[in-house]
């Protein structure tokens, strides 16, 4: 209904139908252009007195038909389907941002320039969460795959220039060894170039402080030796006021295939039959104890729980609250 004050001014009367139809056709002519991105890719949550930061590195498109093992195409193509999903999977690249109150760690840098325009985001990221590249203390590397340590260094100078950068020694006796490089086939040779490329600049500087297996980093923060993906891949326990996060790099890769089939293995295993062995290890510690869990390439913020479900496992993603919530009193 139109308010009889409106009529009285007489507007009506000298608008003719066509007018009406003009005006009304060109608003709803008027769309918006599609802005086409995502908001900065960073999740907050507390763990007891630590401040936890996922971070987005970005994502890559993987034909994870082709590249899990212990498997076949087939069965990894019906498992995808109940998740709603095809290959090539749309699969993150996560890494984690730790405050304790008196240090910031970062766990991973992802790929920075190794793996092309989708991935790199992590160091924009970290500014876009509120902190600098040059405030983290310390960095941890759960293994030196180039996804993980590319974020390290651009241009053969570091991105994190006030950091310590730690990696289990038998992940850097093997990546940052030129004897292997030499020796290795021409698509292993980028893994290796990357690794030096990446962690070259920290080990010139003496910022490259290696540990040797299970390890006591700082307080509230361990290594948990997890060899099989590579020589030297690592977990690292955060814990805080009784709270406690494990995360897991690349313990795991395809959520909608390995918690149901945590035998079936990936390419970039180095030792498929020992991560599987690690990777069950991990499952059944997670369900039992039913702490929170990261990893590098679940999908972003990779932060979830871990359940039983039948003789298998399920994931269940941490739910969505501000990090400023407080119940009302």
């Amino acid at each position: 209904m139109i308010p009889t004050s409106f009529l009285r001014t007489g507007v009506i009367a000298v608008m003719t139908a066509g007018t009406v139809l003009s005006i009304f056709g060109t608003a709803a002519q008027a769309a918006a252009p599609m802005v086409k991105t995502s908001a900065p890719g960073y999740y907050r949550l507390m763990l007891g007195e630590f401040e936890i930061t996922a971070l987005s590195d970005g994502t890559v498109a993987l034909p994870i038909d082709k590249l899990l093992t212990n498997t076949t195409p087939a069965k990894t193509n019906k498992a995808l389907n109940k998740f709603h999903l095809t290959s090539p999977v749309e699969t993150s690249v996560n890494g984690y941002l730790i405050n304790t109150g008196s240090k910031l760690v970062l766990v991973d840098t992802g790929a920075g320039h190794l793996f092309g325009p989708t991935l790199g985001k992590l160091a924009a990221n970290i500014k876009a969460a509120g902190y600098q590249p040059e405030q983290v203390d310390e960095i941890y590397i759960t293994h030196m795959h180039p996804d993980h340590v590319g974020g390290l260094a651009e241009a053969d100078k570091p991105v994190f220039t006030n950091a310590i950068v730690r990696a289990d020694k038998k992940d850097a006796d093997f990546w940052l060894n030129q004897a292997n490089l030499d020796k290795a086939t021409a698509d292993e040779k980028g893994f290796f170039q990357g690794a030096m490329a990446s962690l070259n600049p920290y080990v010139k500087a003496d910022k490259f402080k290696a540990f040797d297996g299970d390890t006591d980093l700082i307080p509230g923060i361990k290594a948990i030796a997890s060899h099989g993906h590579t020589a030297g891949h690592s977990i690292f326990q955060i814990e805080s006021k009784g709270q406690k996060l494990m995360l897991w790099g690349d313990l795991m890769h395809v959520a909608a295939v390995q918690f149901d089939k945590p035998s079936v293995t990936i390419h970039f295993d180095s030792d498929s039959k020992a991560a599987a062995a690690q990777r069950k290890k991990a499952y059944a510690d997670a369900a039992r104890q039913g702490y929170l869990v990261g990893a590098a390439h679940l999908s972003f913020p990779g932060l979830g729980y871990v359940r039983t479900e039948g003789k298998a496992y399920a994931w269940s993603a941490v739910n969505y609250v501000p990090v400023n919530y407080a119940p009302a009193p």
